[in-house]
C-alpha cells in the first residue's frame, strides 16, 4: 500500500502532524532518521516522501541527521518518488547564506550579511559595521542559533575571546546589521504547497530564540509555548493578512522546489521591509491557532492527502 512517509528526526515536533494524519485517516509511516543506511541498490518503497530535517538537529544529539537525510533524498529522487521539500530544500535549510542568496533572486531584500570562518575574519567583518549595532549567527543554524546582539567593537572582541563564543556547527559565522523594529516583532508568514496559508506576528521583546512549537527543549529559553509560557500574546495569528512580499516569497519557494515552509521577516522604524529566514522545517503554535481557528499541520497533513491522492490515480 502507498503511504505517507514523513522524514524527521524530533518526534515532539512530529506529533501533532501525526495525529492530523490519523484524524484523515491516512496511511502513513514515521521514518525517524537519527542513525541507519542506505542500500543504494535497492528501490524505496512507493508512496509519498515529506522531509522535516531541521538545521539545529546536531543540538539534540543527531549531528549527521542532515547528512543521511541528503543522502536519502537523493536516493528517492533518483528513482522519481514524490519528494516534498526534497534536496534544494534541505540545502536552503542547512545555509542561511542560500537562503539570503535565493531571496534576493526574487528581489527580496535581505540586511547587510557577511559570511565568515575563522576569529580573525569575524572580528574584520564586524568592522564594517563599526559604529552601529549588528548581531552574530549561525550559517546552519534553527531556533535562533549563534545569535547575539552587539552594540559595540569592544563587547564583540570580548565576546570572541571569551569562553562564551559559539561557532557554527558548519564552521561559518554571520555577520549581520541589527535591524531594530520600532515595536519589537517579527513576522512569520506560513506556506503550505507553496501557497500562503497565514502570518503570525511574534514579540521579540525577551529575545532571539523563538521557536514556535509546543514542543521546546529546555534550551530555548525564550520559547513562549507550552509550560513555558510567560506571555500567551507572544505568537498571534494575523487575520487577513496581505502584502506584496508574499507574492515574491511564493516565487522563491517555486524557484527551490520548496512546498512547506515558514519565511521570516522584521520592519525598520520606516516600514522597510527586510526578510532574514526560511525554515522549511516549520512549526506551529497551538496557542496562536486555537484563537484564529487556522491550523498549520491541517493544512500540511490535507496537503499530502492530496499529493497521494494524485499518485494513486497516476498509479492506476
Amino acid at each position: 500500500m502507498r503511504k505517507i512517509y514523513v522524514i524527521h528526526k524530533n518526534n515532539e515536533w512530529t506529533e501533532h502532524l501525526l495525529k492530523r494524519l490519523e484524524e484523515l485517516q491516512l496511511p502513513y509511516e514515521d521514518w525517524l532518521v537519527d542513525k541507519g543506511n542506505v542500500d543504494l541498490s535497492s528501490a524505496p518503497p512507493e508512496g509519498i516522501f515529506y522531509s522535516r530535517m531541521s538545521a539545529s538537529s546536531h543540538t539534540r544529539g543527531h549531528r549527521y541527521s542532515p547528512e543521511l537525510t541528503s543522502s536519502i533524498l537523493a536516493w528517492l529522487e533518483q528513482h522519481d518518488r514524490i519528494v516534498i521539500n526534497g534536496s534544494r530544500a534541505l540545502q536552503l535549510e542547512v545555509s542561511k547564506v542560500l537562503q539570503y542568496v535565493e531571496l534576493e533572486k526574487q528581489g527580496v531584500q535581505t540586511p547587510k550579511t557577511i559570511a565568515a570562518v575563522g576569529k580573525e575574519k569575524i572580528l574584520k567583518a564586524a568592522q564594517s559595521f563599526a559604529g552601529k549595532k549588528f548581531i552574530t549567527k549561525h550559517n546552519r543554524a534553527g531556533k535562533g542559533l549563534g545569535v547575539q546582539l552587539f552594540n559595540s567593537m569592544d563587547a564583540f572582541q570580548e565576546y570572541i575571546d571569551g569562553e562564551g563564543f559559539n561557532e557554527s556547527v558548519d564552521g561559518i559565522t554571520l555577520i549581520q546589521e541589527y535591524i531594530e523594529s520600532p515595536d519589537s516583532f517579527i513576522t512569520r508568514c506560513e506556506f503550505v504547497g507553496g501557497k500562503f496559508v497565514y502570518a503570525v506576528r511574534v514579540d521579540t521583546s525577551e529575545g532571539f530564540e523563538l521557536c514556535p512549537a509546543d514542543a521546546c527543549t529546555i534550551d530555548d529559553l525564550f520559547c513562549s509555548v507550552g509550560e513555558h509560557s510567560s506571555t500567551p500574546s507572544k505568537f498571534q495569528i494575523q487575520e487577513n493578512f496581505d502584502h506584496p512580499i508574499l507574492e515574491k516569497y511564493e516565487r522563491v519557494l517555486a524557484a527551490n522546489n520548496i512546498k512547506i515552509a515558514g519565511i521570516e521577516f522584521t520592519q525598520d522604524k520606516n516600514g522597510e521591509i527586510y526578510t532574514y529566514d526560511i525554515n522549511t522545517n516549520t512549526n506551529y503554535n497551538s496557542e496562536a491557532e486555537a484563537i484564529s481557528g487556522k491550523y498549520g499541520m491541517l493544512e500540511v497533513a490535507n496537503y499530502l492527502g492530496e499529493e497521494l491522492s494524485k499518485l494513486e490515480v497516476v498509479k492506476i
